[in-house]
């Protein structure tokens, strides 16, 4: 269970920085990176992200259940190997959190950078402008929400755990901010359904019979204006 419930954890954490790599990439040097957007390069990038965070949580199969009397407690912290645990937080804190954090708020701040200094003269446009520095800046929120108190209530539970001194309040804290996190899987959706038109068209299609039409890209892709010394962005959504 611990397993399972981690890979999918730090899986979606990997995947959400992904994604806003891409995103950067497709606002601020569009036509540079073309070549790398392709079938071939996802499946390959997703495959190596998988086996990344399957291989690096192996160590929770080791361990998590504790013979106690007549019974075995399952998903309980063990005394004796808390100094072990520690370390496995401070890893999955450094290489789970605060690097992908770093990565994925670097990316989207300069996005908005860009899409706050492009001048938006259609009507059109300038709400697909506002709709992408809308959804860039939600899903920054979304991510800081969900992530940042489990992490933070995780490690301040297993330093006091350390010196002998649960505390039970803060135990149950750190199951609400694990179910906080587990819920950045259903919020995405949400946010994606109605900041992206075309996540939205493509949902729709799925539903409908017979041959699907074709989703619509307003606002959903970036419009490039390419002058001599400048190219301007319009719209992020993908």
């Amino acid at each position: 269970m611990s397993y399972s419930l981690y890979v999918n954890m730090y899986g979606s954490i990997y995947f959400l920085t992904v994604l806003s790599i891409v995103r950067f990439l497709a606002t601020v040097h569009p036509f540079r990176h073309l070549h790398v957007a392709s079938i071939k390069s996802a499946w390959i990038l997703c495959g190596s992200i998988w086996i990344f965070i399957m291989a690096s949580s192996v160590m929770l199969l080791k361990s998590g259940s504790e013979p106690k009397g007549n019974m075995t407690a399952c998903l309980e912290l063990n005394p004796k190997k808390i100094t072990k645990l520690l370390i496995m937080n401070h890893i999955a804190l450094v290489v789970g959190f605060l690097l992908p954090f770093c990565t994925l708020s670097i990316c989207y701040l300069l996005i908005i950078r860009v899409l706050l200094k492009v001048e938006v003269p259609e009507s059109g446009l300038r709400v697909s402008h506002r709709k992408a520095l809308i959804t860039v800046i939600i899903a920054l929120i979304l991510f800081l929400l969900c992530f940042l108190p489990y992490h933070i209530l995780r490690t301040l539970h297993l330093v006091t755990w350390e010196f002998g001194k649960c505390k039970k309040n803060l135990q149950k804290a750190v199951v609400i901010t694990l179910a906080l996190a587990a819920s950045n899987s259903c919020l995405n959706p949400f946010l994606y359904y109605f900041a992206g038109e075309n996540f939205k068209d493509r949902l729709r299609s799925a539903f409908r019979k017979g041959h699907p039409q074709k989703a619509k890209t307003k606002g959903n892709f970036a419009i490039c204006v390419q002058s001599k010394k400048k190219v301007r962005m319009e719209g992020v959504i993908r």
